[in-house]
């Protein structure tokens, strides 16, 4: 059930995973000192300090490690532990740090539980897919927002998690109805990965409707759950998943989200875990909008506002990635928009090469150079930029406006 994990080890992170809900405080601590063997035998057996009793009493008897690991292989998932290669390191290093000053706070006396959930590291992982986790949130965004999305917060992201698929970039949300749905689609849709944190047991996909989305997923990418397989999906584990979103990201956009929406959740982790947070902003008009511009001018530590794939990639991809001013933003649009705003994002001389195209027909580069007053090499040089922002067409006969622009461009 594990790769490079003994038995003893998968045994005794399979009991932990179940007898305690997730995101524990003092199970945590002890699995943390004592090791996940030691600390699942003193649970079973009752010889543990009073809080981590309180934390496992309902249960510590009646785990059947067995069941849950033979479900486990019946379903084709997979224990993902610490100890073993595929545990996301990398992604889990910022837990450690926040998790280790929550833990100095409790040993003080901070014992209330946090309503949004504790950022505590999980104990184990169950996974399903042929996608890798120990790479996760090397090349990374979470796309989340409302369950009762618009069709503007759907088309944002689409257009959103589509290009950042094409550039190789994992999309990972929850799964639910709405913005995670529609970000998970897209990214299949442009033939990318994407990874979806279920808050149930990956057997039982949450919702049920989605089972087919959840089936695709898993094709390339991962689906990954805190709870063993069977789990219900109560509502704290919504929260307490919602951290597992901002952790396995670089970094996490909020395409659409009302005052009170879970999505502000999620983007309470990412700030916490010092993630890069973004947000899109929306019509003022809209209260599906209003919990992104609530994002946008918090302070400390405001949102940044991303428009576009390029202005997430600028934020979490390789160094220059998204730097380029020749494409323009989702709110330009693309080819069917408006001309105007799509000439906004090109630089000078590429705007000079559009005016010099006719309004019908076909030109080649030298004719274009004479008609605009910029040099043959100038031409050249622009036009990789104009057909990227879908503005004109090249063919063997020339250069040409595109077919959505002619009629604008001849009015």
């Amino acid at each position: 059930m594990t790769a490079g994990a003994d038995g003893a080890v998968t045994l005794a992170r399979a009991y932990l995973s179940r007898v305690a809900e997730p995101a524990s405080i003092p199970v945590w601590d002890w699995v943390r000192h004592h090791g996940p063997v030691a600390a699942a035998e003193s649970i079973q057996a009752g010889d543990v300090p009073t809080d981590v009793a309180r934390a496992t009493a309902a249960r510590r008897t009646a785990v059947r490690v067995d069941d849950d690991l033979a479900v486990a292989e019946r379903f084709g998932i997979r224990l993902v532990v610490p100890e073993g290669p595929e545990w996301p390191h990398f992604a889990f290093s910022a837990f450690e740090a926040v998790a280790r000053t929550r833990l100095a706070l409790y040993r003080a006396g901070e014992r209330t539980q946090r309503p949004g959930g504790e950022l505590i590291p999980p104990l184990a992982l169950w996974a399903r897919g042929s996608g890798d986790l120990s790479l996760a949130a090397v090349r990374a965004v979470a796309i989340v927002g409302s369950r009762s999305a618009s069709s503007y917060g759907e088309h944002v992201t689409a257009e959103l998690a589509f290009g950042l698929a094409r550039h190789d970039v994992v999309i990972v949300s929850g799964g639910a109805f709405g913005i995670d749905a529609a970000a998970h689609r897209s990214a299949l849709a442009a033939e990318g990965s994407t990874t979806i944190v279920s808050a149930s047991g990956i057997d039982r996909p949450y919702p049920s409707a989605n089972t087919k989305l959840f089936e695709r997923a898993e094709a390339g990418g991962l689906v990954v759950s805190e709870s063993p397989p069977g789990s219900a999906p109560h509502r704290h584990r919504f929260l307490t998943r919602n951290r597992l979103i901002a952790a396995l990201s670089a970094g996490t956009v909020v395409t659409e989200a009302a005052s009170r929406s879970g999505a502000l959740n999620t983007a309470a982790h990412c700030t916490r875990l010092g993630r890069p947070l973004m947000a899109v902003p929306g019509p003022v008009t809209s209260a599906m909008s209003a919990g992104c511009h609530r994002l946008l001018r918090q302070d400390p530590s405001p949102a940044l506002l991303v428009t576009s794939v390029e202005d997430v990639l600028a934020v979490v991809g390789s160094i220059g990635e998204g730097l380029a001013a020749s494409v323009p933003s989702i709110a330009a649009g693309r080819q069917g928009d408006d001309m105007r705003s799509a000439l906004d994002g090109l630089d000078p001389v590429a705007r000079q090469v559009f005016d010099g195209l006719p309004a019908r027909g076909v030109a080649s580069e030298d004719e274009v150079a004479l008609r605009s007053g910029v040099s043959p090499i100038e031409v050249m040089r622009a036009l990789p930029a104009l057909q990227l922002a879908g503005v004109v067409e090249t063919g063997p006969d020339g250069v040409r406006i595109s077919p959505a622009f002619r009629r604008r461009r001849a009015g």
